[in-house]
């Protein structure tokens, strides 16, 4: 008798439970299509620790407000403003955890207003680009570089891909069917097991394609 509590299952039936999962999260249109759920990411602030007690005080660390849909990334209490040659946001979210160097993410509609030439840009990516003034209640900080306009990327693990096709930093086309439907080329593929797969679109991208709640993209090439 087999008393480890492990299950003893051939290939076929651990494949018919794994059919069955996928089943149960893709609907009839899905089936034999390469379907990725597609998220939109509004304007944004990554801090350094520096930056953070820069603007909050020494020693403040960042408090956590809700997850995001990575795992371990999550929306902070604290709020900033971002503040460029010639416009300003107020109250713009804070993302944690600390990161290395400080980053500000825009879409090409912020970088206008803010009167900065964002490039676009992988997050992580911010030598030789534009910086501005960040301003809390207890502080302000100016960031030599650091405001990018975020490529679009798709996170995925290492299974993800192996049952995608695709490989770290590929780059692939991913189709959207909305009211306004397009595909996205040259989207970039960010493979690593702590990920949770969705497509990641700044806010000027999901309102030119109309994105609706809980919207999926097809990877086609």
């Amino acid at each position: 008798m087999n008393t480890s509590g492990a299950l003893n299952l051939s290939e076929d039936q651990l494949q018919l439970i794994i059919n069955q999962v996928i089943g149960e999260y893709c609907t009839d249109a899905d089936v034999g299509k390469k379907m990725i759920p597609i998220e939109a990411s509004a304007r944004h602030v990554h801090l350094c620790q520096k930056d953070v007690e820069a603007l909050f005080g020494e020693g403040h660390q960042l408090t956590p407000k809700r997850e995001l849909s990575q795992p371990g990334q999550y929306l902070c209490e604290e709020r900033v403003t971002v503040i460029g040659p010639q416009g300003s946001f107020k109250h713009v979210a804070v993302l944690g955890p600390a990161r290395s160097e400080s980053q500000v993410e825009v879409s090409r509609t912020d970088a206008r207003q803010l009167g900065v030439d964002a490039p676009l840009r992988e997050s992580g990516d911010t030598a030789a680009t534009p910086g501005l003034f960040l301003l809390s209640d207890n502080g302000m900080v100016q960031l030599k570089q650091g405001v990018i306009v975020a490529r679009n990327h798709i996170h995925m693990t290492s299974s993800d891909a192996a049952r995608l096709g695709v490989q770290d930093k590929q780059e692939v086309d991913v189709k959207i069917e909305t009211d306004r439907p397009v595909t996205f080329h040259k989207v970039l593929v960010r493979v690593k097991d702590s990920f949770n797969l969705a497509m990641h679109i700044d806010f000027d991208e999901a309102n030119a394609v109309g994105l609706p709640s809980g919207a999926k993209g097809e990877l086609v090439a």
